[in-house]
C-alpha cells in the first residue's frame, strides 16, 4: 500500500479551489496556484493528469483556465486521489487468495474512508468559516 504523496494533496487541495469557484467561470492556473500554494510547475503536471481523467476541464486563453467538469457532490476524494497516486491500494494478482481478499477488503475501506466528496469538503470549510472568531 502506498501512501499519499505531495501529488495527491496538492491535487486535492487544487480541486477544492475549483470547488470553491464553481460556476463562477475558470480560474486560471496562477489562481489556483495562489490560493493553494502550489508551485505553479508542478501544479501544470496535477491538472493535466486530472484533466485527462475527466475531472476537470481547460480552456486555452485570455479567458481560459480550469474548471470542474462535474458539481462538488459528484467528485469523491478517493476520485482524486486514485487519479494522482494511480491507486491506495492494490489487489495482489497472486494465487493466495486469502491475501487477494484482505487486499479486497482493505481498498474497499479506503473507498469508504475517502468517500467525502468536494462539496462535504466545502459543506465543512463554511462551517469551520462560520465559527471563526476574529479579534482585533
Amino acid at each position: 500500500m502506498a501512501g499519499i504523496t505531495t501529488k495527491g494533496l496538492y491535487g486535492l487541495a487544487a480541486m477544492y479551489e475549483l470547488a470553491r469557484h464553481y460556476k463562477q467561470g475558470h480560474l486560471k492556473i496562477q489562481e489556483i496556484a495562489e490560493k493553494a500554494d502550489i508551485p505553479s510547475n508542478y501544479l501544470e503536471q496535477i491538472l493535466a493528469s486530472l484533466r485527462k481523467e475527466g475531472l476537470i476541464q481547460s480552456i486555452r486563453g485570455a479567458g481560459g483556465g480550469y474548471k470542474l467538469m462535474l458539481p462538488p457532490a459528484d467528485i469523491s476524494v478517493y476520485s482524486i486521489l486514485t487519479t494522482l497516486e494511480g491507486g491506495l491500494c492494490i489487489l495482489q494478482d497472486g494465487s493466495n487468495v486469502v491475501l487477494n481478499k484482505m487486499w479486497e477488503k482493505k481498498t474497499q475501506q479506503l473507498q469508504e474512508l475517502f468517500s467525502d466528496t468536494l462539496q462535504d469538503l466545502l459543506d465543512e470549510g463554511e462551517k469551520i468559516n462560520s465559527q471563526a472568531m476574529f479579534f482585533i
